[in-house]
């Protein structure tokens, strides 16, 4: 017999201060998941999944990397093996995932919106995928059920500038009683040392309805688009780059790179650094503008294994936390906008628990008295969005900074099983105060930090984003 599951009513609160403060001002505050990859054609078709592994596996680059670290075949990961089978497989792996937060996860996942109180292994795995594949046929189990079950109030996908919205556009006339909206994400017309880069400029030329052949052209081409996303209710961008660049530049030079990169000839890194600068620049004005908030997510070091990459291509599981140069060039970035009164609303992620002091601190420079919380040192993401990582980013904001003011997690996923990923971090943060209680370090007042935790877990974000 497959053996109960630990996930009780007070996982992870260690008392009854820890306890009151979840159950009685988190549990039940809705979820605004102001960061995601979900597609939303998926939302847009209310799509019922035919099985747990398209819902579950799919895409999960945390499963998939644990799995190939077990010895399992990629057959049974990205191959052609059979949901069932790669459901099954998974299964066997997870007892193995013991102290890694996707033990956390998996069993939550399967409780929250399955009922399934048991602990996945090899033996129960063909049973759990057979109940779990049921469950999902019935109408309240399909896209926005799923999401429904968790009090999601609102939630935002990110979107390349090409994307016509089209799905977007028919949710805006579908009130179904959660709000999707959508970000900006603009980095391949930054990254003019990726390859493709000129390819991808023809097709946002195309999108914009501009023939991009000079750097006032990607200028116009990317203001273009930021209007149509913002006629279609987009107020929020998202940047996944290594680091802020910043060199200093004349708009000739830039001009100059450009037409270089257009010739082939190969740039230096000063040029590339000018450019990316350039763009960034222009960007955040322009986000200024229009009144969004920006988001940059930085750190990650991506595509390390260049066989599987070639193999699979990006996005597959090969990347891991990087250790880039980030203090300087977020200063001389944040104050080039802040000195022309340009700088928007800010979250700053960072991947580098070497460098979360850094990001905490940093914040509080650019933050002037304008907007509560303007500059934000976001959640935790990606290695950092386990129990340890959560902790961290909280104490380091706390120490530096206002925690009080912190807009809380997201699930930056593409799994509509996502979402008790709010629930596991609300628990983390109810805990760490909850334990402050206990030992005297806060008071014994719970409304007073039962406020803080409500503001946290929704409050906050509602007021921050304009949606």
């Amino acid at each position: 017999m497959s053996k109960k599951s630990f996930i009780t009513d007070n996982f992870l609160l260690e008392n009854k201060y820890a306890e009151a403060l979840y159950h009685d001002y988190a549990s039940k505050q809705p979820i605004i998941d102001y960061h995601n990859h979900l597609p939303p054609q998926q939302i847009a078709a209310d799509v019922n999944f035919d099985n747990i592994s398209k819902v579950w596996l799919n895409g999960d680059h945390y499963k998939w990397r644990a799995m190939r670290t077990m010895g399992v075949n990629e057959k049974y990961i990205t191959g052609d093996a059979s949901d069932q089978e790669k459901f099954e497989a998974w299964g066997k792996v997870v007892p193995a995932t013991l102290r890694n937060p996707l033990y956390h996860w998996t069993h939550l996942e399967l409780k929250r919106y399955f009922g399934i109180d048991e602990l996945l292994n090899g033996d129960n795995a063909t049973e759990i995928y057979k109940e779990v594949n049921s469950q999902l046929q019935q109408p309240e189990n399909s896209c926005r059920g799923l999401l429904a079950q968790m009090n999601v109030d609102t939630l935002c996908t990110t979107e390349d500038p090409t994307d016509m919205l089209e799905h977007h556009q028919s949710l805006a006339k579908d009130d179904f009683g959660i709000k999707v909206s959508t970000a900006f994400r603009p980095d391949k017309a930054i990254m003019i040392d990726a390859e493709g880069f000129l390819d991808y400029l023809s097709e946002l030329g195309k999108a914009a309805d501009v023939n991009i052949s000079g750097y006032s052209d990607l200028k116009d081409a990317l203001r273009k688009r930021i209007e149509y996303f913002h006629q279609n209710g987009c107020r929020l961008c998202d940047h996944g780059l290594n680091s802020i660049s910043f060199e200093e530049y004349k708009d000739a030079e830039v001009d100059a790179i450009f037409s270089k990169k257009q010739n082939g000839s190969e740039l230096t890194f000063a040029e590339i650094e000018k450019f990316k600068t350039a763009i960034t620049t222009y960007l955040s004005e322009t986000y200024h503008e229009f009144g969004w908030v920006q988001q940059f997510h930085l750190g990650a070091l991506r595509n390390n294994n260049k066989r599987m990459l070639a193999k699979l291509g990006p996005d597959t599981g090969w990347d891991s936390i990087g250790d880039f140069k980030q203090a300087e060039n977020l200063s001389k970035f944040f104050d080039s906008l802040d000195g022309k009164d340009k700088l928007a609303k800010t979250i700053i992620y960072n991947l580098n628990p070497a460098d979360n002091a850094i990001f905490a601190s940093m914040i509080g420079n650019f933050n002037d008295g304008s907007v509560k919380g303007k500059i934000q040192f976001g959640s935790g993401w990606w290695f950092l969005d386990q129990k340890d990582g959560i902790i961290e980013q909280l104490n380091a904001l706390s120490n530096m900074g206002l925690v009080s003011c912190f807009i809380g997690m997201l699930t930056d996923s593409r799994s509509f099983l996502s979402f008790p990923r709010h629930e596991y971090f609300r628990r983390v943060l109810c805990n760490l105060f909850g334990q402050e209680m206990q030992s005297g370090e806060l008071p014994d007042d719970m409304e007073l930090v039962g406020k803080v935790i409500a503001d946290i877990s929704y409050n906050n974000a509602k007021e921050y984003f304009d949606f």
